[in-house]
């Protein structure tokens, strides 16, 4: 399944159409003792010169999340860093997001950049890591995708062969690294994003993963339960490049939360104790809130 070409009138028109998302999450933990937990749960403002616009216009934090102290890790996300007290421990955050309303770029003339002529800061991303193990499927890469002339084509070949032999359906777990999920040919969107991008670096193509919200904008609903979703990028021709073999089609209204070498980078949760999650919502849809949460919520977030 291959995605449809774009034209450059259609990148060009990127600011123009912007479109309003709700979006936060509600987390519950029932905490034994006083328990050190890092989240990695906000989105902040982008303008990039791939035409990717987002405004946070609003946001408003709950429960343990007002007051809580944010740093800024080393791939440019904002962490929040906490200690839970004993009991139940409630955080998430509802925030109103201004993005592009057009789906993701399709750009099929990108070049592949030789690793000598690479920037400094995208080398991390063709390295191994936590659960891309890329130098154990490299071979397989080479046999699958070597010959695929172009940098965007290879990385299309790659989705496209993620979501015509993968199963989308739980049976990875949090340990799950790309090769195993490759193996099983099961996988959440978790385990494509971190497939995508062990292909990619197995082909020196640098590549990272990437968690955010994704509401049914311009598509028909899913009625399955909001969760935070998870697809990659590829640096090609100078930029971070979208692609996400799990629906393997260009979306609209990705709110980017935060991206990393993988999974471990970007944890929406990192728990120094025995705190156990007990609840989890997640919501994302579109709204005509002007520039305020001082609205009556959606049914779906509450």
């Amino acid at each position: 399944m291959t995605q449809a070409n774009s034209t450059p009138a259609a990148q060009d028109t990127a600011f123009d159409r912007p479109v309003r998302v709700r979006a936060g999450f509600s987390l519950t933990f029932e905490v034994p003792y006083p328990t050190p937990m890092l989240f990695v749960v906000q989105p902040g403002d982008r303008l990039e010169a791939t035409g990717t616009r987002q405004r946070i216009i609003d946001a408003r934090p709950l429960g343990a999340a007002r007051g809580i102290h944010t740093y800024t890790d080393g791939h440019g996300n904002t962490v929040w860093r906490t200690v839970a007290q004993p009991g139940t421990f409630e955080i998430g955050h509802d925030l109103i997001a201004e993005i592009t309303r057009n789906p993701d770029p399709v750009l099929p003339h990108l070049k592949k950049t030789l690793v000598q002529d690479l920037p400094d800061e995208t080398i991390q991303y063709l390295l191994p890591s936590r659960y891309v193990d890329s130098d154990l499927i490299s071979a397989e890469a080479w046999e699958r995708f070597g010959h695929v002339a172009g940098g965007w084509a290879q990385v299309q070949a790659i989705s496209d062969f993620l979501f015509d032999e993968c199963t989308y359906g739980y049976g990875s777990t949090s340990s799950t690294s790309a090769k195993q999920a490759l193996d099983s040919r099961r996988a959440v969107c978790r385990d494509f994003a971190h497939m995508g991008v062990a292909f990619c670096r197995a082909l020196n193509i640098p590549a990272r993963y990437v968690c955010g919200y994704m509401p049914d904008i311009d598509i028909v609903p899913d009625p399955v339960p909001m969760d935070f979703h998870a697809w990659f990028e590829a640096f090609l021709d100078g930029q971070w490049r979208t692609f996400d073999a799990r629906h393997n089609k260009p979306r609209a209204g990705r709110v980017l939360i935060a991206q990393g070498r993988d999974a471990s980078d970007v944890a929406f949760s990192t728990t120094f104790g025995s705190a156990r999650l007990t609840h989890m919502k997640v919501w994302a849809d579109e709204t005509d809130a002007a520039n305020t949460l001082d609205i009556a919520p959606n049914p779906r977030i509450f």
